[in-house]
């Protein structure tokens, strides 16, 4: 029972060879026209199936039901294009059966994710004794960040903690601050960027105690860099944890001709990036980072009476732990920096693919998707039915087409799926619905923009 059976391994390892082959990628259709009427059924029960019927079933009605994230044609929401050095080594840790909980149970990957948290460390310029953990993503890293802030804050007993956030923040955010038990105070963004002087304003009227402010490296609805270093002027001033939401936008910091825009995030306090964006690792993987990491692990370390192996983990003599934030008299311990106990390394694949490409190519890799948004809103001008909404600062760009409303939008949107053009879905602009090509692949081209635009004549 549950032995390995080579035959099975070479089914699955074929599928993966060949889905890793795949060139291009194919965009496939989603939700839209599945029946699975019938599909499944038997598929769980007492006895078990062959494993080539189990497969056959993914490979030719599952894994069709879907929108390939990492397909060139993905133009929605935030796309991935992890490298096919990510996803076999993502094999790799799944087979190896790993905990990445503790420096007791998992020394080498710990020492390898903390060297991959590094380079990120070292991208956003924050000091060296900086480090944190690998999450499942965003939402976890801001979650995860802001119960540092509201924990180590000196707010007055029967006060409600405030933490001050623009329109323009991500939804998990909001949702963060409501699991916290805290208020929004929401700073006005005109021009959808929060700013060093509209935070102070805000934090005039605060009817509390504001324990945090959370600025957003690129935001996720037109990729908008927050004035970083003004909102950090500001918050440091008044003793406030300043938290730097860069999620989607953290991989620009590869970019020297995008790195200018997020001055101010070598002053966080914490920040959220996801390599499982715009780093090109596979889902789920996000990063977050403690400018001290020690305040973190106050807040976050669990105790047990059987995590207490945990804290006197073997090592050599008077070597600290590889990789670890300031080394210290405690073994690192993932677990120690996020909410969650129970953890699967997930930054190994980074770590991998880092390793084997190079931090070059990955600048290269981001360039390009920078490029290519430029290109595509020169295209927008260029075409006489589109009108651009905003000068891409990263790589989404935002476009309407004159004279439509949301449903000619979406009845587009379908058709682009439904003859395999892109996924592009419609999102909303101060009201008015507009189309968003957001384009992190490196492999999106300006004639594929160009293939898009034609379609709205």
């Amino acid at each position: 029972m549950f032995v390995f059976d080579e035959r099975t391994a070479d089914l699955v390892l074929d599928y993966c060879r060949d889905r890793l082959a795949l060139d291009p990628v194919p965009l496939d259709y989603g939700g839209y026209a599945t029946d699975f009427t019938g599909l499944l059924d038997g598929m769980i029960g007492p006895g078990g199936n062959d494993p080539e019927k189990v497969l056959d079933v993914f490979t030719h009605s599952l894994a069709t039901a879907v929108v390939s994230i990492d397909s060139p044609r993905f133009l929605s929401f935030i796309p991935a294009a992890p490298t096919k050095a990510a996803l076999l080594f993502d094999m790799v840790v799944s087979c190896s059966s790993l905990n990445g909980t503790s420096w007791l149970l998992a020394a080498g990957v710990v020492a390898a994710e903390n060297q991959a948290l590094g380079v990120l460390r070292d991208l956003a310029g924050l000091p060296e004794e900086a480090g944190g953990t690998f999450v499942s993503g965003g939402s976890a890293a801001n979650l995860s960040a802001l119960l540092v802030a509201r924990d180590t804050a000196e707010v007055p007993p029967g006060a409600r903690p405030l933490i001050a956030v623009s329109g323009e923040a991500h939804s998990s955010v909001t949702k963060a601050v409501h699991i916290l038990g805290c208020d929004r105070l929401t700073v006005p963004t005109p021009d959808h960027r929060l700013t060093g002087q509209a935070l102070a304003a805000a934090l005039e009227r605060a009817p509390g105690p504001v324990v945090a402010v959370v600025a957003t490296g690129g935001t996720t609805n037109a990729g908008i860099v927050d004035d970083l270093a003004g909102v950090a002027e500001v918050a440091h001033a008044r003793g406030i944890w300043f938290h730097v939401d860069a999620a989607y936008g953290g991989g620009a910091l590869f970019s020297p001709s995008a790195r200018r825009r997020f001055a101010g995030i070598e002053e966080a306090d914490s920040m959220a990036i996801d390599p499982h964006k715009w780093l090109f690792a596979p889902y789920d993987c996000a990063a977050v980072l403690y400018r001290h990491p020690t305040l973190a692990k106050a807040v976050h370390t669990q105790d047990a009476a059987y995590l207490s192996a945990f804290r006197t983990a073997p090592r050599p003599p008077g070597q600290p732990p590889a990789g670890s934030a300031g080394g210290g008299g405690e073994p690192w311990n993932p677990t120690d920096y996020a909410f969650q106990l129970s953890r699967r390394p997930r930054g190994m694949p980074l770590w991998f693919s880092l390793a084997v490409h190079g931090t070059d190519a990955y600048r290269e890799a981001v360039d390009a998707a920078l490029a290519t948004a430029q290109r595509a809103a020169d295209l927008v001008r260029a075409t006489p039915h589109t009108e651009l909404v905003r000068q891409p600062e990263l790589s989404i760009v935002l476009f309407r087409r004159t004279g439509w409303d949301r449903a000619d939008y979406d009845a587009w949107s379908a058709t682009l799926l439904a003859d395999q053009v892109a996924l592009v879905v419609p999102t909303t602009w101060e009201g008015e619905p507009v189309a968003r090509l957001a384009m992190l692949h490196p492999h999106t081209t300006p004639d594929l923009v160009q293939q898009v635009l034609d379609t709205m004549a």
